[in-house]
């Protein structure tokens, strides 16, 4: 079956893995992997209970045990009605994955309060705050990766408070990273490039353009990135072969932010 390890020994096994926005695209990739690699997973979603839903039917088919919670981690309460699930279904964590993105994109000078709440709440202050609930359950030690993106660093158009959100969660993890190190408490993030996945297809088509080729083209490796290639990283950073990874961001783009190149006409 996808995502098992066969002839070694499986790197999750008998843990249990949180990861928010896991129903669907990246999200979904990281939860079956590490089910794959034997952990119990906590599927998160807010609106598409149908996409938690087929993660969670792949998560059992690789034999484990799947939990959906539906939680808007932009909230407060949200956030703690999560936990109290992982909570009362499990009493332990070992993995936290803070996957769940959303944003409002438009240039920096019409961008309004309330798309800045919301993006910041949902991708960078549910960083914060899952990470205090997480780590009371992570008596033995754990690790946390957050999804952040170029745009924390790159200015990308319309992309002024994702991008924002974005730089605060890298500055995040490396606060958080230096802070639970001493209780066997790893923290990373993982910055992907542009990845392929369905809803990206789907806006794709919507615009009438197909700039895959033209993308892959340009990226050294030759092709886009996939979820299981980010779930791959992801999966890395919470096993013990990352032990000592503190802090850091890691890029996985195939290289296509390296070169330099021109404004495009």
């Amino acid at each position: 079956m996808p995502g098992m390890s066969y002839g070694q020994p499986l790197r999750f096994q008998d843990q249990v893995a949180l990861v928010t926005g896991s129903g669907r695209g990246i999200g979904r990739a990281i939860a079956v992997k590490l089910a794959g690699e034997g952990a119990s997973v906590i599927v998160n979603y807010f609106r598409n209970r149908s996409g938690a839903e087929e993660t969670a039917r792949s998560v059992e088919g690789l034999g484990r045990r799947a939990t959906i919670v539906r939680a808007n981690v932009g909230e407060i309460a949200g956030i703690d009605r999560l936990f109290e699930a992982v909570r009362a279904e499990f009493g332990r964590l070992d993995i936290l994955v803070c996957n769940a993105a959303s944003g409002y994109n438009r240039p920096a000078m019409e961008q309004k309060p309330r798309g800045w709440d919301w993006t910041m709440n949902i991708n960078a202050r549910s960083l914060l705050f899952c990470a205090q609930r997480a780590v009371p359950l992570m008596d033995n030690g754990g690790s946390i990766v957050s999804l952040s993106s170029p745009g924390s660093t790159r200015v990308l158009p319309e992309y002024v408070v994702v991008g924002a959100s974005k730089a605060a969660i890298e500055a995040l993890t490396r606060y958080l990273g230096v802070e639970l190190a001493p209780r066997a408490i790893r923290v990373n993030a993982v910055s992907p490039g542009v990845v392929e996945t369905e809803a990206l297809r789907h806006f794709q088509s919507l615009q009438g353009e197909d700039s895959f080729a033209r993308l892959a083209a340009t990226t050294p490796t030759g092709r886009l990135a996939t979820p299981e290639d980010i779930a791959n990283v992801v999966a890395f950073l919470c096993s013990p072969d990352a032990a000592m990874i503190c802090g850091q961001t890691i890029v996985v783009d195939g290289g296509y932010t390296l070169p330099v190149r021109p404004p495009q006409d």
